[in-house]
């Protein structure tokens, strides 16, 4: 039977599962209690972001200095692990944010136009389609998109030329 924390530590690093099951036991509500608190009670996350805790501190058990300091050490790995979901989600809602900001319908432009112009757009050719979408709805010019897709210019500009006639077409307007 072990009675301290540096006891079970060192135990652990020579291998033993129990030692280190021990040491899980003993400091796991801790742990789960401060990512609670951190991640403002997400219960579900606190408790799998603990399971990646004590993977981590598995893995890591070499890197303790002081065994006796095990708990201020999982909290450690507690905090920066939770630091790193944080930033992440927060990355995360950022880009969702942006996304919905740029698919969000373009003032003026009604619900039956858009449907149109996407249903013209899929009726075209792949490479147009791909041309059209950098040229002229992205604004890059030829060059960039012969470079970016991997085409000779000559052909983009044929696609670009050939793809906005078709969408003209489709959508009613004139090339004039």
């Amino acid at each position: 039977m072990f009675d301290s924390d540096a006891e079970l530590v060192a135990t652990a690093r020579t291998g033993s599962d129990a030692a280190f099951a021990r040491l899980v036991a003993r400091h796991q509500g801790v742990v789960r209690g401060f990512l609670r608190r951190v991640l403002n009670g997400d219960r579900a996350e606190a408790d799998d972001l603990a399971q990646d805790v004590f993977l981590t501190a598995w893995a890591s058990l070499s890197s303790l200095n002081d065994g006796a300091g095990v708990r201020p050490w999982l909290c450690g790995i507690a905090w920066r692990k939770a630091r790193d979901r944080m930033r992440g989600r927060r990355r995360a809602e950022a880009r969702d944010a942006a996304w919905m900001e740029a698919s969000a319908p373009q003032p003026g432009i009604s619900p039956e136009d858009r449907m149109a112009m996407e249903a013209a757009m899929a009726a075209l050719a792949p490479d147009e389609r791909a041309c059209v979408a950098l040229c002229l709805a992205e604004g890059w010019s030829h060059g960039e998109a012969a470079a970016a897709l991997g085409l000779p210019l000559g052909t983009v500009k044929s696609h670009v030329g050939r793809g906005r006639a078709k969408l003209l077409q489709a959508l009613g307007g004139s090339d004039g």
